[in-house]
């Protein structure tokens, strides 16, 4: 993220050294994040759909799309993401270590999380039952069949979701993304540059790369 976070400006703020105030200190103001502008965002026309392939991570992606690691963060503000560890797929072995953690065995993470219908037609083809519905362990289907000229009831038209089915599911939805398309870079980084420095006439300002702010610590206690 060189580009990115060369262009994250600083906060300057007082040390604390033994209870006794200092000089200042210049940090990174991480707070300060850069977004695609909503003209854009909104726009389908200037992206790409992506899916996620294995073990990809934002740079891996960078360099398969633009031929370059360091736009990872593209990668990240073309989906809004925040947290890559809540908001980015698992790998396998940390997807693995996370179910087991929350679900505290494997015995658990293979139990039944809920059912689910199965699609059913009748014989003219006609849609009779949706799948995908949540439904009880129980659950059956009436419904008459004109060709058959009968009454159909049905108890197998459910299939059995596990926990790790479940959270398998959550991790794939993750892996469908959107890909700011190439000739696009110049403008978001223009954009980037601007949206990252502060206004002058705004609180604390210095610079329009550096805010001076109090240290919290400062009224600790």
């Amino acid at each position: 993220m060189s580009f990115y976070f060369r262009n994250i400006p600083n906060l300057e703020y007082i040390n604390l050294d033994d209870n006794t105030i200092s000089e200042y200190s210049e940090t990174k103001n991480l707070f300060k994040r850069g977004q695609i502008r909503e003209d854009i965002f909104g726009n389908l026309a200037f992206f790409n759909k992506y899916q996620i392939v294995g073990d990809e991570r934002p740079d891996n992606v960078a360099y398969k799309f633009y031929g370059d690691e360091t736009l990872d963060w593209v990668v990240l503000l073309s989906n809004n993401i925040l947290n890559v560890y809540d908001e980015w797929p698992l790998t396998q072995e940390s997807f693995d270590s996370y179910l087991l953690e929350k679900y505290g065995s494997y015995e658990r993470m293979y139990g039944i999380h809920h059912y689910e219908t199965n699609e059913v037609r009748d014989s003219n083809n006609k849609l009779i039952l949706k799948p995908g519905l949540v439904v009880n362990s129980n659950f059956a289907i009436e419904y008459f069949d004109p060709t058959l000229n009968q009454i159909i009831f049905t108890r197998n038209v459910i299939t059995t979701i596990t926990n790790y089915v479940y959270e398998e599911r959550i991790q794939n939805d993750k892996r469908s993304i959107f890909l700011l398309k190439s000739n696009y870079i110049p403008l978001i980084k223009d954009d980037v540059k601007t949206r990252m420095k502060y206004k002058k006439g705004s609180d604390q300002y210095i610079s329009p790369t550096l805010k001076r702010v109090d240290n919290i610590r400062l009224y600790e206690k």
